[in-house]
This record gives C-alpha cells, sequence and structure tokens, in this order.
C-alpha cells in the first residue's frame, strides 16, 4: 500500500530504491508508462497517503483516548516495522496485532494466505468498540458497511479528514491545546453514528443505506 501511493516516509535513496522494486514486483510497468508523473507531495496535501503509525498515535491521543486505550492495529507487513511502530506502541502500550492476540499454532495455519489474514484483522474489527479508517480501500470500505448492521446501526467508526490533518501535522508551530481541540472536533464531526443514506456519488459498500436495508411497512 505504501509503495502503490507513491508517497514519501523516509526520503532517502534507500527507501526509494525500496518503493522502485516494490512497485515494479506488484504493477509491472504501471508507474513508469510514457506521461506518469509521481508527486509525494501533492498526494500528501490531497490527503491520498496513508497516515505513518505515529500519526494515528496523535490523531488518537489528540481525540482523547489514553494509553489505557486497547488498540488492535490491522494490517499486512508493515513498512519499516521497527521504527515505525515503536512510538505508536509508547503511546499505546496495550497494542495488539494479529501476531500478538494468537499462539504460533494458531497463527500457523494462516500464514500464506493473505485473504485468510486479512480475515482475521477483519473479524477483530468487525465487533470492535470503534473502528478508525486511516486508508481508503476496499477493505475498510466493507467493514463500514457491515458495522452499518451492528449496534443497532450506532458502531462507531472514525474517519478523519486527511487533508485536514496533513495540515496540522505540517504545522511545526501548532500547541498541543489546539491540536486537541482540533481533533476532538474532527472526532465529534466523524462518522460515529452508523446511520446515514448514500450521496449518489457514494459507495454502496461503505454506507448500504437505503438500498441493501429491508424497508418494513408501517402497521
Amino acid at each position: 500500500m505504501v509503495a502503490f501511493s507513491c508517497c514519501i516516509y523516509d526520503g532517502d535513496w534507500k527507501e526509494n530504491i525500496a518503493m522502485e522494486n516494490a512497485r515494479e514486483r506488484g504493477w509491472r510497468g504501471k508507474f513508469r508508462r510514457p506521461g506518469r508523473v509521481i508527486n509525494p507531495e501533492a498526494n500528501r496535501r490531497n490527503g491520498r497517503c496513508p497516515l505513518a503509525p505515529i500519526e494515528v498515535g496523535m490523531m488518537l491521543r489528540g481525540m482523547g483516548f489514553d494509553n489505557t486505550t486497547s488498540l488492535y492495529v490491522a494490517s499486512g507487513k508493515i513498512y519499516n516495522a521497527e521504527k515505525y511502530m515503536t512510538p505508536l506502541r509508547e503511546l499505546f502500550p496495550l497494542l495488539q496485532t494479529k501476531e500478538t492476540i494468537t499462539s504460533p499454532e494458531e497463527l500457523a495455519q494462516f500464514k500464506g494466505h493473505s485473504s485468510r489474514l486479512a480475515a482475521l484483522d477483519y473479524t477483530v474489527c468487525l465487533r470492535s468498540e470503534a473502528f478508525v479508517m486511516t486508508q481508503g480501500s476496499n477493505f475498510p470500505h466493507f467493514l463500514m458497511g457491515h458495522r452499518r448492521y451492528l449496534y443497532g446501526g450506532h458502531a462507531k467508526t472514525i474517519t478523519p479528514d486527511k487533508q485536514k490533518m496533513v495540515l496540522l501535522f505540517d504545522n511545526p508551530d501548532i500547541r498541543w491545546d489546539r491540536f486537541r481541540h482540533l481533533m476532538q472536533d474532527i472526532r465529534r464531526h466523524s462518522e460515529s453514528k452508523g446511520f446515514g443514506f448514500r450521496k449518489h456519488s457514494g459507495s454502496i459498500y461503505n454506507l448500504p443505506m437505503p438500498d441493501c436495508m429491508c424497508q418494513q411497512a408501517e402497521s
């Protein structure tokens, strides 16, 4: 996902080579076509870059989730995990992944099967008290739509505006009190109720109402 997003994180030559190799392995020639322009800065400004773990941690702490919050990270292989996951673990010591909630024997039957591993993440996220979407893809869209049928349509889902988030993260002068106030405002305005009607251009997967809901006539 990081390679496909064409975003920059470390920004050094090692990262550039690793990302180019990953893109070539996964999407042969797609990013080298004539006229194809890769603009990482524009991607970030437009909210197309996956949030880095430290950004997720800062966002959640700003929204009011403290270090006693149990946090489950649903993901595949995390880019440069040892470096990037450490600050997130410091912010949320109760952080879990599918590798930490299962024994090696339990996880062995899933190894080498990406869809099965994703199903584990999906199951945990589906029943979670709150789900935070940090990057758009089929996984969170299906999950958001599925969760609308749970808890009476009130499964809490937080969908931050990454374009606004980037402006805050890239502002070196912002004070923590101001940042926290803005994060809590984003949380209040995020989709947290679960019930809603899909716009004409919206995805039926993350907002299936009313197309995929049974209509019950009043008696």
